[in-house]
């Protein structure tokens, strides 16, 4: 049976190095024997989530888009910038829409029994590593087993090049290791 991977960046921004360690992830990922479905959080805009909403309004339609992704999917890799020493907000809020029990889902359905690697680069010296601790409590929390494994990339002007390519040949199997450790988790939790 195939493993199926969303991936997936936190960030909107147009020129997101997040988004770009996304694709290469993704990349990863597909080279290891995945199917992978790689969007954009731009593609599923929806406000901020409010409790008053949901009761008046349902669970908001781009929400339900990607718990249906996420539903549809064995595991996760997420690539989150760090706001702040944490994770963005866009992705704090795409999880709180998808953590909403849709009719005919059990509770926390879109995040429980999956697993997730997690990624992040940033300019600066940690490469966006106080984020990923944060997401990797928020998401566990939730019901998702994180991996081990995660990789924090620093100085991204410099480690991620114009085409989008990792810079470093050793950082790019360090990648393609994890990305493969996830797949393969995912294929023996599937045999």
């Amino acid at each position: 049976m195939t493993v199926k991977i969303l991936a997936f960046a936190g960030s909107l921004r147009k020129d997101s190095y997040n988004k770009k360690l996304a694709k290469i992830i993704a990349k990863s990922a597909e080279k290891a024997g995945a199917e992978v479905t790689l969007v954009e959080l731009n593609d599923y805009p929806m406000p901020l989530f409010n409790e008053d909403d949901e009761s008046k309004d349902g669970i908001h339609p781009n929400a339900l888009k990607f718990k249906q992704l996420m539903n549809e999917s064995d595991g996760f890799l997420i690539a989150s910038p760090e706001y702040n020493g944490a994770y963005s907000g866009v992705l704090k809020n795409i999880v709180d829409w998808a953590s909403r029990q849709a009719d005919g889902e059990g509770m926390l359905e879109s995040f429980k029994g999956k697993y997730a690697t997690l990624f992040a680069t940033s300019p600066g010296a940690f490469g966006g590593l106080r984020g990923l601790n944060h997401l990797r409590i928020l998401l566990s929390g939730i019901g998702t087993t994180v991996t081990a494994d995660q990789v924090a990339i620093p100085k991204a002007q410099d480690a991620i090049t114009d085409d989008g390519q990792l810079a470093s040949e050793k950082r790019q199997a360090s990648v393609d290791r994890i990305t493969k450790n996830l797949v393969d988790t995912l294929a023996k939790l599937k045999a």
